[in-house]
């Protein structure tokens, strides 16, 4: 039973991926757009309030040991409100993971097949998750944690690679538009950690549950460390500001890199690093839509359903007319699903439980 179970490594690589995988899109060109040179200052107060976040999250499940979300909102209003919780993070992952695949095979599509229909690109990932999937339902949970530190690894030897193009000026002033725009409506920035939703389902999958903390917290840090160097590259790098038009800004700055006459072109490898990192996020949002559906209908197995799951996020992929839709959902869309739901909503959810388990034990006692 215990092989089946995530170690703390493991469970950090799978909140880093969920971040890595919208940062390689379009994630730090929103937060650039959105708080201007001042985005370095507010990525240092948003995960200020993240931490807090987080700890929050974990002080809250230290009262339903061994549950997730689910099991927690089952507590708070039985099967009615866990239905609700379980199809809200289905359609959550399912859509979002969905459509952040379309922009990225688009991307593909145009930087390397631009005579091949994107749907063709599209098959390839959905594919390879399908595979995953079936092979062994932790198989890429444990080839997340393998590729995590090349992913890391390689953003930093972006930015070092390219210290020689940066201009540190650009960084001034450092309030950017104002103290209002970075620490006030800058606060917006805190959807740059989608990868927290993976946290409400942690408990029960961990060997060591007494870490959750420590993963909370760490998975938060290193996050950030990695959100700041992709930011700081693009800041420093290019001109104020790049357009919504600009196909995967990160992979702009690897065209800059250059040793020498016989080491250049370097893009393709870390586009390969990309590609493997985005079929261990589609597995995990996948494997977790499939916990969710699972635990509301109380089905026993989850091979019967990776087939349809796959089919349904194929079918999603394909519902945007064009680019400019499916950037308007990761720009706009998914922002604020982040804000209300697992933020808001969730952490309510947590909060309002506790109170009632509270209440509960004090009735007991008088």
């Amino acid at each position: 039973m215990n092989q089946t179970k995530l170690s703390s490594l493991e469970a950090i690589s799978l909140v880093l991926t969920i971040t890595i995988a919208h940062t390689v899109l379009s994630l730090p060109r929103i937060l650039l757009n959105s708080t201007k040179s001042a985005t370095l200052l507010n990525l240092l107060y948003v995960t200020g309030i993240v931490i807090l976040l987080a700890w929050l999250i974990y002080y809250c499940f230290k009262k339903f040991p061994g549950q997730d979300i689910l099991d927690v909102s089952h507590f708070l209003g039985g099967n009615i409100l866990k239905n609700i919780v379980g199809s809200l993070f289905i359609l959550y992952f399912v859509v979002s993971s969905s459509i952040l695949l379309r922009n990225f095979s688009q991307s593909i599509q145009v930087i390397y097949f631009p005579m091949t229909n994107v749907t063709f690109v599209i098959l390839f990932f959905i594919i390879a998750m399908t595979i995953v999937n079936y092979l062994s339902f932790h198989a890429s949970f444990k080839a997340t944690s393998f590729i995590m530190p090349f992913a890391i690894i390689s953003v930093l030897f972006l930015f070092l690679a390219n210290i020689d193009n940066f201009s540190f000026s650009r960084m001034f002033p450092l309030l950017g538009d104002g103290i209002i725009d970075t620490f006030i409506t800058g606060i917006g920035n805190v959807s740059a950690f989608c990868g927290i939703s993976v946290l409400y389902f942690l408990p029960p999958l961990l060997k060591k549950p007494e870490n959750y903390k420590k993963i909370c917290i760490a998975s938060i840090i290193i996050s950030a460390i990695y959100l700041f160097l992709c930011v700081a590259t693009l800041l420093f790098m290019f001109e104020f500001f790049i357009s919504n038009d600009e196909l995967m800004p990160l992979y702009s700055a690897t065209r800059y890199i250059e040793f020498g006459s016989f080491v250049q072109r370097l893009e393709s490898v870390f586009l390969l690093v990309w590609m493997i990192v985005f079929v261990c996020y589609l597995g995990i949002t996948s494997k977790i839509s499939i916990l969710c559906f699972k635990k509301i209908t109380k089905i026993k197995y989850h091979k019967p359903l990776v087939l349809p799951f796959s089919l349904f996020m194929f079918a999603i992929t394909l519902l945007p007319k064009n680019y400019a839709e499916s950037i308007f959902f990761e720009n706009t869309i998914f922002r604020y699903c982040v804000w209300f739901f697992i933020f808001a909503f969730c952490i309510g959810i947590l909060l309002i439980a506790n109170w009632k388990m509270r209440t509960n034990k004090k009735e007991e006692i008088s």
